[in-house]
């Protein structure tokens, strides 16, 4: 389908870049880089980049590319050692940056020659048709944030900052003068490189006065459990929630990016407001087309109006994809923030993952959809990612085939753009201990291997020449219902429910089945999938008649052709009224094609 049909709606590829090439498999608990190894840019050959656009892939989001806390020691290039009591794992947190003006040395052949490096792989990239999105993560920054590779003219973040309050307008973070930050008391089972020696582990990190923690404690010593390797950037919110910052009315949630612009263009701007618009033009300046932003709902809405409404100014086709969390948000975000694109993940994701884990029926899928109606195509689907555990984990559902049946849910049921994480599609497991990182997610914070996907990879040659015939065949699955979902013309069409007509109409389509419809004035499919972990059902799928007439069928017989394989089914039209007698297999797609005689 992909080399004769045109894009329709995007498909996201999130790949962890420190660990997409690394062909090493030793997988030592906190192993250094020499140990466990690490992958490279250059990893990324035309050969890579080709097997990932056969999945449908548009965007490539390279996870981890702006430099960020390491433990390697990097002194020789004029880098400064990040201590270990305030960093994550021994490879660190990629969301504890520390230079945005430059890349995370790890990932180079030749430190000195990073950004270089990277600057090829976007064009590589590009090369191969699809686009680059990196993090900006602008809540937040390393606890010893320093930029060697900072433009002149620009200062680091806290440069400017009078320190001896906790707050004004244009300083970029928060204080608490008078008090000395302190490293806080850790979990006895995790421990600064799990224990072993370093000079700069010594339970000690210099910050005088003490700067509020990235997820917003306001404590000196702050908790294992906050977010204690960075320290929260100042939007101008004043301690006690308001703002120093102009608001935008209710008359801006439907105007467009020049609008935004042109609103912020005579108002006074925090400067960390000013800092993070360098930023991204930095990189698209680079050849970035898009940015993924970490935990945007802690930074305020007004912000990403001027950031986005900045960047869409620039580059109209720029990709922005947003963590927001709060369904109560999204419509801010979206409309007042100028997002792309958001997570849907508390609502469609958490659904799918219970029904995969037969902890919940597919019921609340048809209710989410339709609350969703007028913003759907702004709600990303995923089924994994670097945050959430791998399906095959025992921990989520111990077995990837119950993917299948929520890939097509996922990334068929509505116009929004689906995201794949690397090694999903062979199943991998994260089942490796890896240090700070625990079994069942993919550890971003150690250097480590990825076994499915290394399979899949093949030493460099990604063919899957090491894979099982398991892994070979839930990878075309993966390959055939995404690029259903990256091409197929109903993708951007119309949608409904086929879910609780069925519920009512048949007593054997029940609560782990999931049916809907999507049409173009040429094209139809029935979008059919089970959710039963064992049994093959059978049903008459019911086909109501205002379905019938949307899509502009007639009384008759229709042949329908399922696009994941050979099969053939008939649906019946009398009446107006349609009907498909059918068989499903336990954990079973169906994704029928009216065909039509020419």
């Amino acid at each position: 389908m992909q080399s004769n049909s045109t894009q329709v709606k995007p498909v996201v590829y999130q790949v962890f870049t420190r660990l997409f090439g690394n062909t090493q498999n030793n997988n030592i608990p906190w192993g250094t880089i020499e140990q466990n190894g690490v992958g490279k840019f250059s990893d990324f050959t035309p050969q890579a980049l080709q097997s990932i656009k056969a999945l449908g892939v548009s965007h490539v989001w390279y996870t981890g590319v702006p430099h960020h806390a390491v433990i390697n020691d990097y002194s020789e290039y004029g880098i400064s050692n990040d201590d270990p009591d305030v960093v994550k794992g021994r490879a660190g947190s990629p969301y504890a940056v520390k230079d945005y003006y430059s890349v995370n040395p790890d990932l180079a052949d030749d430190p000195a020659k990073r950004l270089e490096e990277f600057e090829a792989l976007i064009q590589r990239t590009h090369d191969q048709g699809m686009k680059v999105i990196i993090d900006i993560v602008p809540n937040h920054v390393a606890r010893d944030y320093q930029s060697l590779a900072k433009p002149e003219g620009i200062k680091d973040f806290g440069e400017d900052d009078n320190t001896s309050v906790d707050y004004a307008p244009n300083n970029n973070f928060y204080y608490i003068p008078g008090e000395d930050f302190q490293v806080p008391d850790l979990a006895n089972d995790i421990k600064p490189l799990g224990g072993e020696p370093h000079p700069l582990a010594d339970g000690q990190f210099f910050e005088s006065p003490a700067k509020w923690t990235g997820n917003g404690s306001r404590l000196a010593k702050p908790n294992a459990d906050d977010w204690y390797e960075t320290v929260k950037v100042n939007y101008g919110v004043r301690p006690d929630g308001s703002y120093d910052f102009a608001e935008l009315s209710e008359a801006y949630r439907f105007k467009d990016h020049a609008q935004h612009a042109e609103f912020w263009a005579d108002k006074t701007i925090p400067d960390s407001w000013l800092k993070f618009e360098h930023i991204v033009h930095y990189w698209l300046d680079k050849g970035v087309d898009g940015f993924r932003y970490d935990m945007a709902e802690m930074v305020p809405v007004e912000f990403w109006s001027y950031l986005n409404s900045s960047i869409k100014v620039r580059n109209p086709e720029a990709f922005i994809l947003a963590e927001v969390y709060n369904p109560a948000l999204y419509r801010d975000y979206i409309q007042l923030g100028k997002m792309d694109y958001l997570y849907d993940k508390v609502e469609f994701y958490d659904n799918l993952k219970w029904a995969m884990q037969q902890k919940q029926p597919t019921d609340a899928l048809e209710l989410i959809q339709s609350n969703l109606f007028d913003i759907e195509q702004h709600m990303l689907h995923f089924l994994e990612n670097h945050d959430e555990q791998r399906i095959a984990s025992p921990e989520f559902a111990g077995d990837a085939s119950w993917g299948k049946p929520a890939l097509v849910v996922s990334a068929l049921i509505s116009r929004s753009p689906t995201m794949l994480y690397f090694g999903q599609d062979v199943g991998e497991k994260g089942e490796q201990n890896a240090g700070f990182g625990r079994p069942s997610r993919t550890s971003i914070f150690d250097y480590i291997g990825v076994p499915a996907h290394q399979r899949w990879m093949n030493k460099g040659k990604f063919d899957g020449g090491q894979s099982s015939q398991q892994e070979l065949a839930l990878g075309q699955f993966y390959e055939r219902v995404m690029n259903i979902s990256a091409f197929h013309p109903t993708m951007t069409g119309s949608y409904q429910s086929l879910h609780s007509y069925n519920r009512w109409k048949d007593s054997d389509y029940g609560t782990k089945e999931f049916a809907f419809a999507r049409w173009t004035d040429n094209h139809q499919l029935f979008v059919i999938t089970s959710f039963e972990p064992e049994k093959n059902k059978q049903f008459t799928l019911h086909v109501p008649p205002d379905l019938i007439k949307k899509m502009g069928l007639e009384d008759g017989d229709y042949s329908l052709h399922n696009l994941l394989n050979d099969e053939s089914f008939i649906l019946q039209i009398a009446q107006g009224t349609g009907l498909v007698n059918l068989t499903i297999q336990a954990k079973g797609s169906l994704v029928l094609e009216v065909h039509h005689d020419d």
